[in-house]
């Protein structure tokens, strides 16, 4: 359930049909973080003001460009939940899902951004899935071994690893995830896959044309084969040097909403759950990092300002968006939908329903 202290944050914004809403509701984030901070152990604090949030699951991405790093990302996850097993778990099936909001839990579901360490090593799709990765993306914005991704000027589609990779995580229950790869790509792997797919995070092309986002026959497509798309929060929504504002996700939200139809549309933040404080130091690090995603061919046109959307970055952007929506018309069903029902919905397609 929603945390008091929360609530009595956002009474002044949120109304209380909104507030019951968000307190019933399966509360799922297609992408997330925890923490501001991956590389530090959180505080009883730390993890207490995330599972205030009333979220019950998030696809969290525990992938490096290499194996080793991504192995330990997978451990220190593992130590968090055994180290704070009352608000932490981890998602691990279908049912895990409805159990963590039973518990008032906070579920992680363990998903890859990254392919490059397993490109050469097929067989490493069956070795993470057995470590739990339910959810794992074929591209990054650049092309891989399995296609083509966003930035990439002539997509030729899934290559025939790609392909394989795709049948691969259809046997073993495996989400394919086609956020960062180009039209292309994505048409090919929501056709390919027998299973419904994601683009877990990602903005609408009609909105504002970016190559991290998708137009309106990629959505349609998605839609038709029962996928799921989640709108981001971060800078992609709307040109430099305009800072994204809650109206920016709204737009992209409705306009998939209106596409797709309410059973294929949710919210991948691609943010932490925790609120970002912009001290020098945490400047410094997104500066660092914009950097070296242009040094190493991955940044994306628009990476000049600030990764988030600033008045919905902390626990309660998912509660935000729910009365954004609300005050634009959306009926309580379908606020209940993007919050979560949808992303759960089709994981449970994808995963089976135990």
């Amino acid at each position: 359930m929603l945390g008091p202290r929360l609530l009595a944050e956002v009474t002044e914004t949120v109304s209380p049909q909104i507030a019951s809403l968000y307190k019933k509701a399966i509360v799922m984030d297609s992408l997330s973080s925890l923490f501001a901070d991956q590389d530090k152990d959180p505080t009883p604090a730390m993890v207490e003001a995330v599972r205030r949030s009333g979220i019950t699951a998030i696809n969290a991405t525990v992938s490096e460009p290499d194996y080793d790093r991504t192995v330990k990302n997978l451990d220190t996850l593992a130590a968090w939940v055994k180290k704070y097993p009352d608000p932490l778990t981890i998602i691990g099936c279908y049912s895990d899902i409805a159990r963590a909001k039973r518990e008032n839990k906070l579920g992680v579901i363990p998903g890859f951004q990254y392919t490059s360490f397993f490109e050469e090593k097929p067989d490493s799709i069956e070795t993470f899935r057995k470590r739990g990765v339910l959810i794992m993306q074929l591209t990054y914005n650049k092309r891989s071994a399995f296609g083509y991704g966003c930035l990439e000027p002539d997509d030729k589609g899934l290559t025939p690893a790609g392909v394989a990779a795709v049948k691969t995580m259809n046997k073993l229950g495996v989400a394919v995830d086609l956020s960062h790869s180009g039209y292309r790509t994505t048409a090919d792997g929501i056709t390919t896959s027998a299973q419904p797919v994601l683009i877990s995070h990602a903005g609408c092309a009609a909105v504002y044309p970016h190559p991290r986002n998708k137009p309106d026959n990629v959505l349609k497509l998605l839609a038709d084969h029962g996928g799921y798309f989640g709108v981001y929060l971060m800078p992609y929504l709307c040109a430099s040097p305009k800072v994204p504002t809650l109206n920016d996700v709204l737009d992209h939200m409705v306009h998939a909403l209106n596409v797709c139809g309410t059973d294929h549309v949710g919210v991948g933040c691609d943010n932490p759950i925790e609120k970002i404080v912009l001290t020098p130091e945490q400047k410094a690090a997104f500066d660092a990092d914009i950097a070296k995603r242009k040094q190493l061919g991955i940044g994306a046109p628009g990476e000049d300002r600030l990764p988030y959307v600033p008045e919905l970055s902390g626990p309660d952007h998912m509660l935000l968006i729910a009365q954004g929506l609300s005050k634009r018309g959306q009926l309580d069903a379908v606020v209940e939908k993007v919050l979560g029902a949808n992303f759960q919905r089709v994981l449970g397609e994808i995963w089976g329903p135990t």
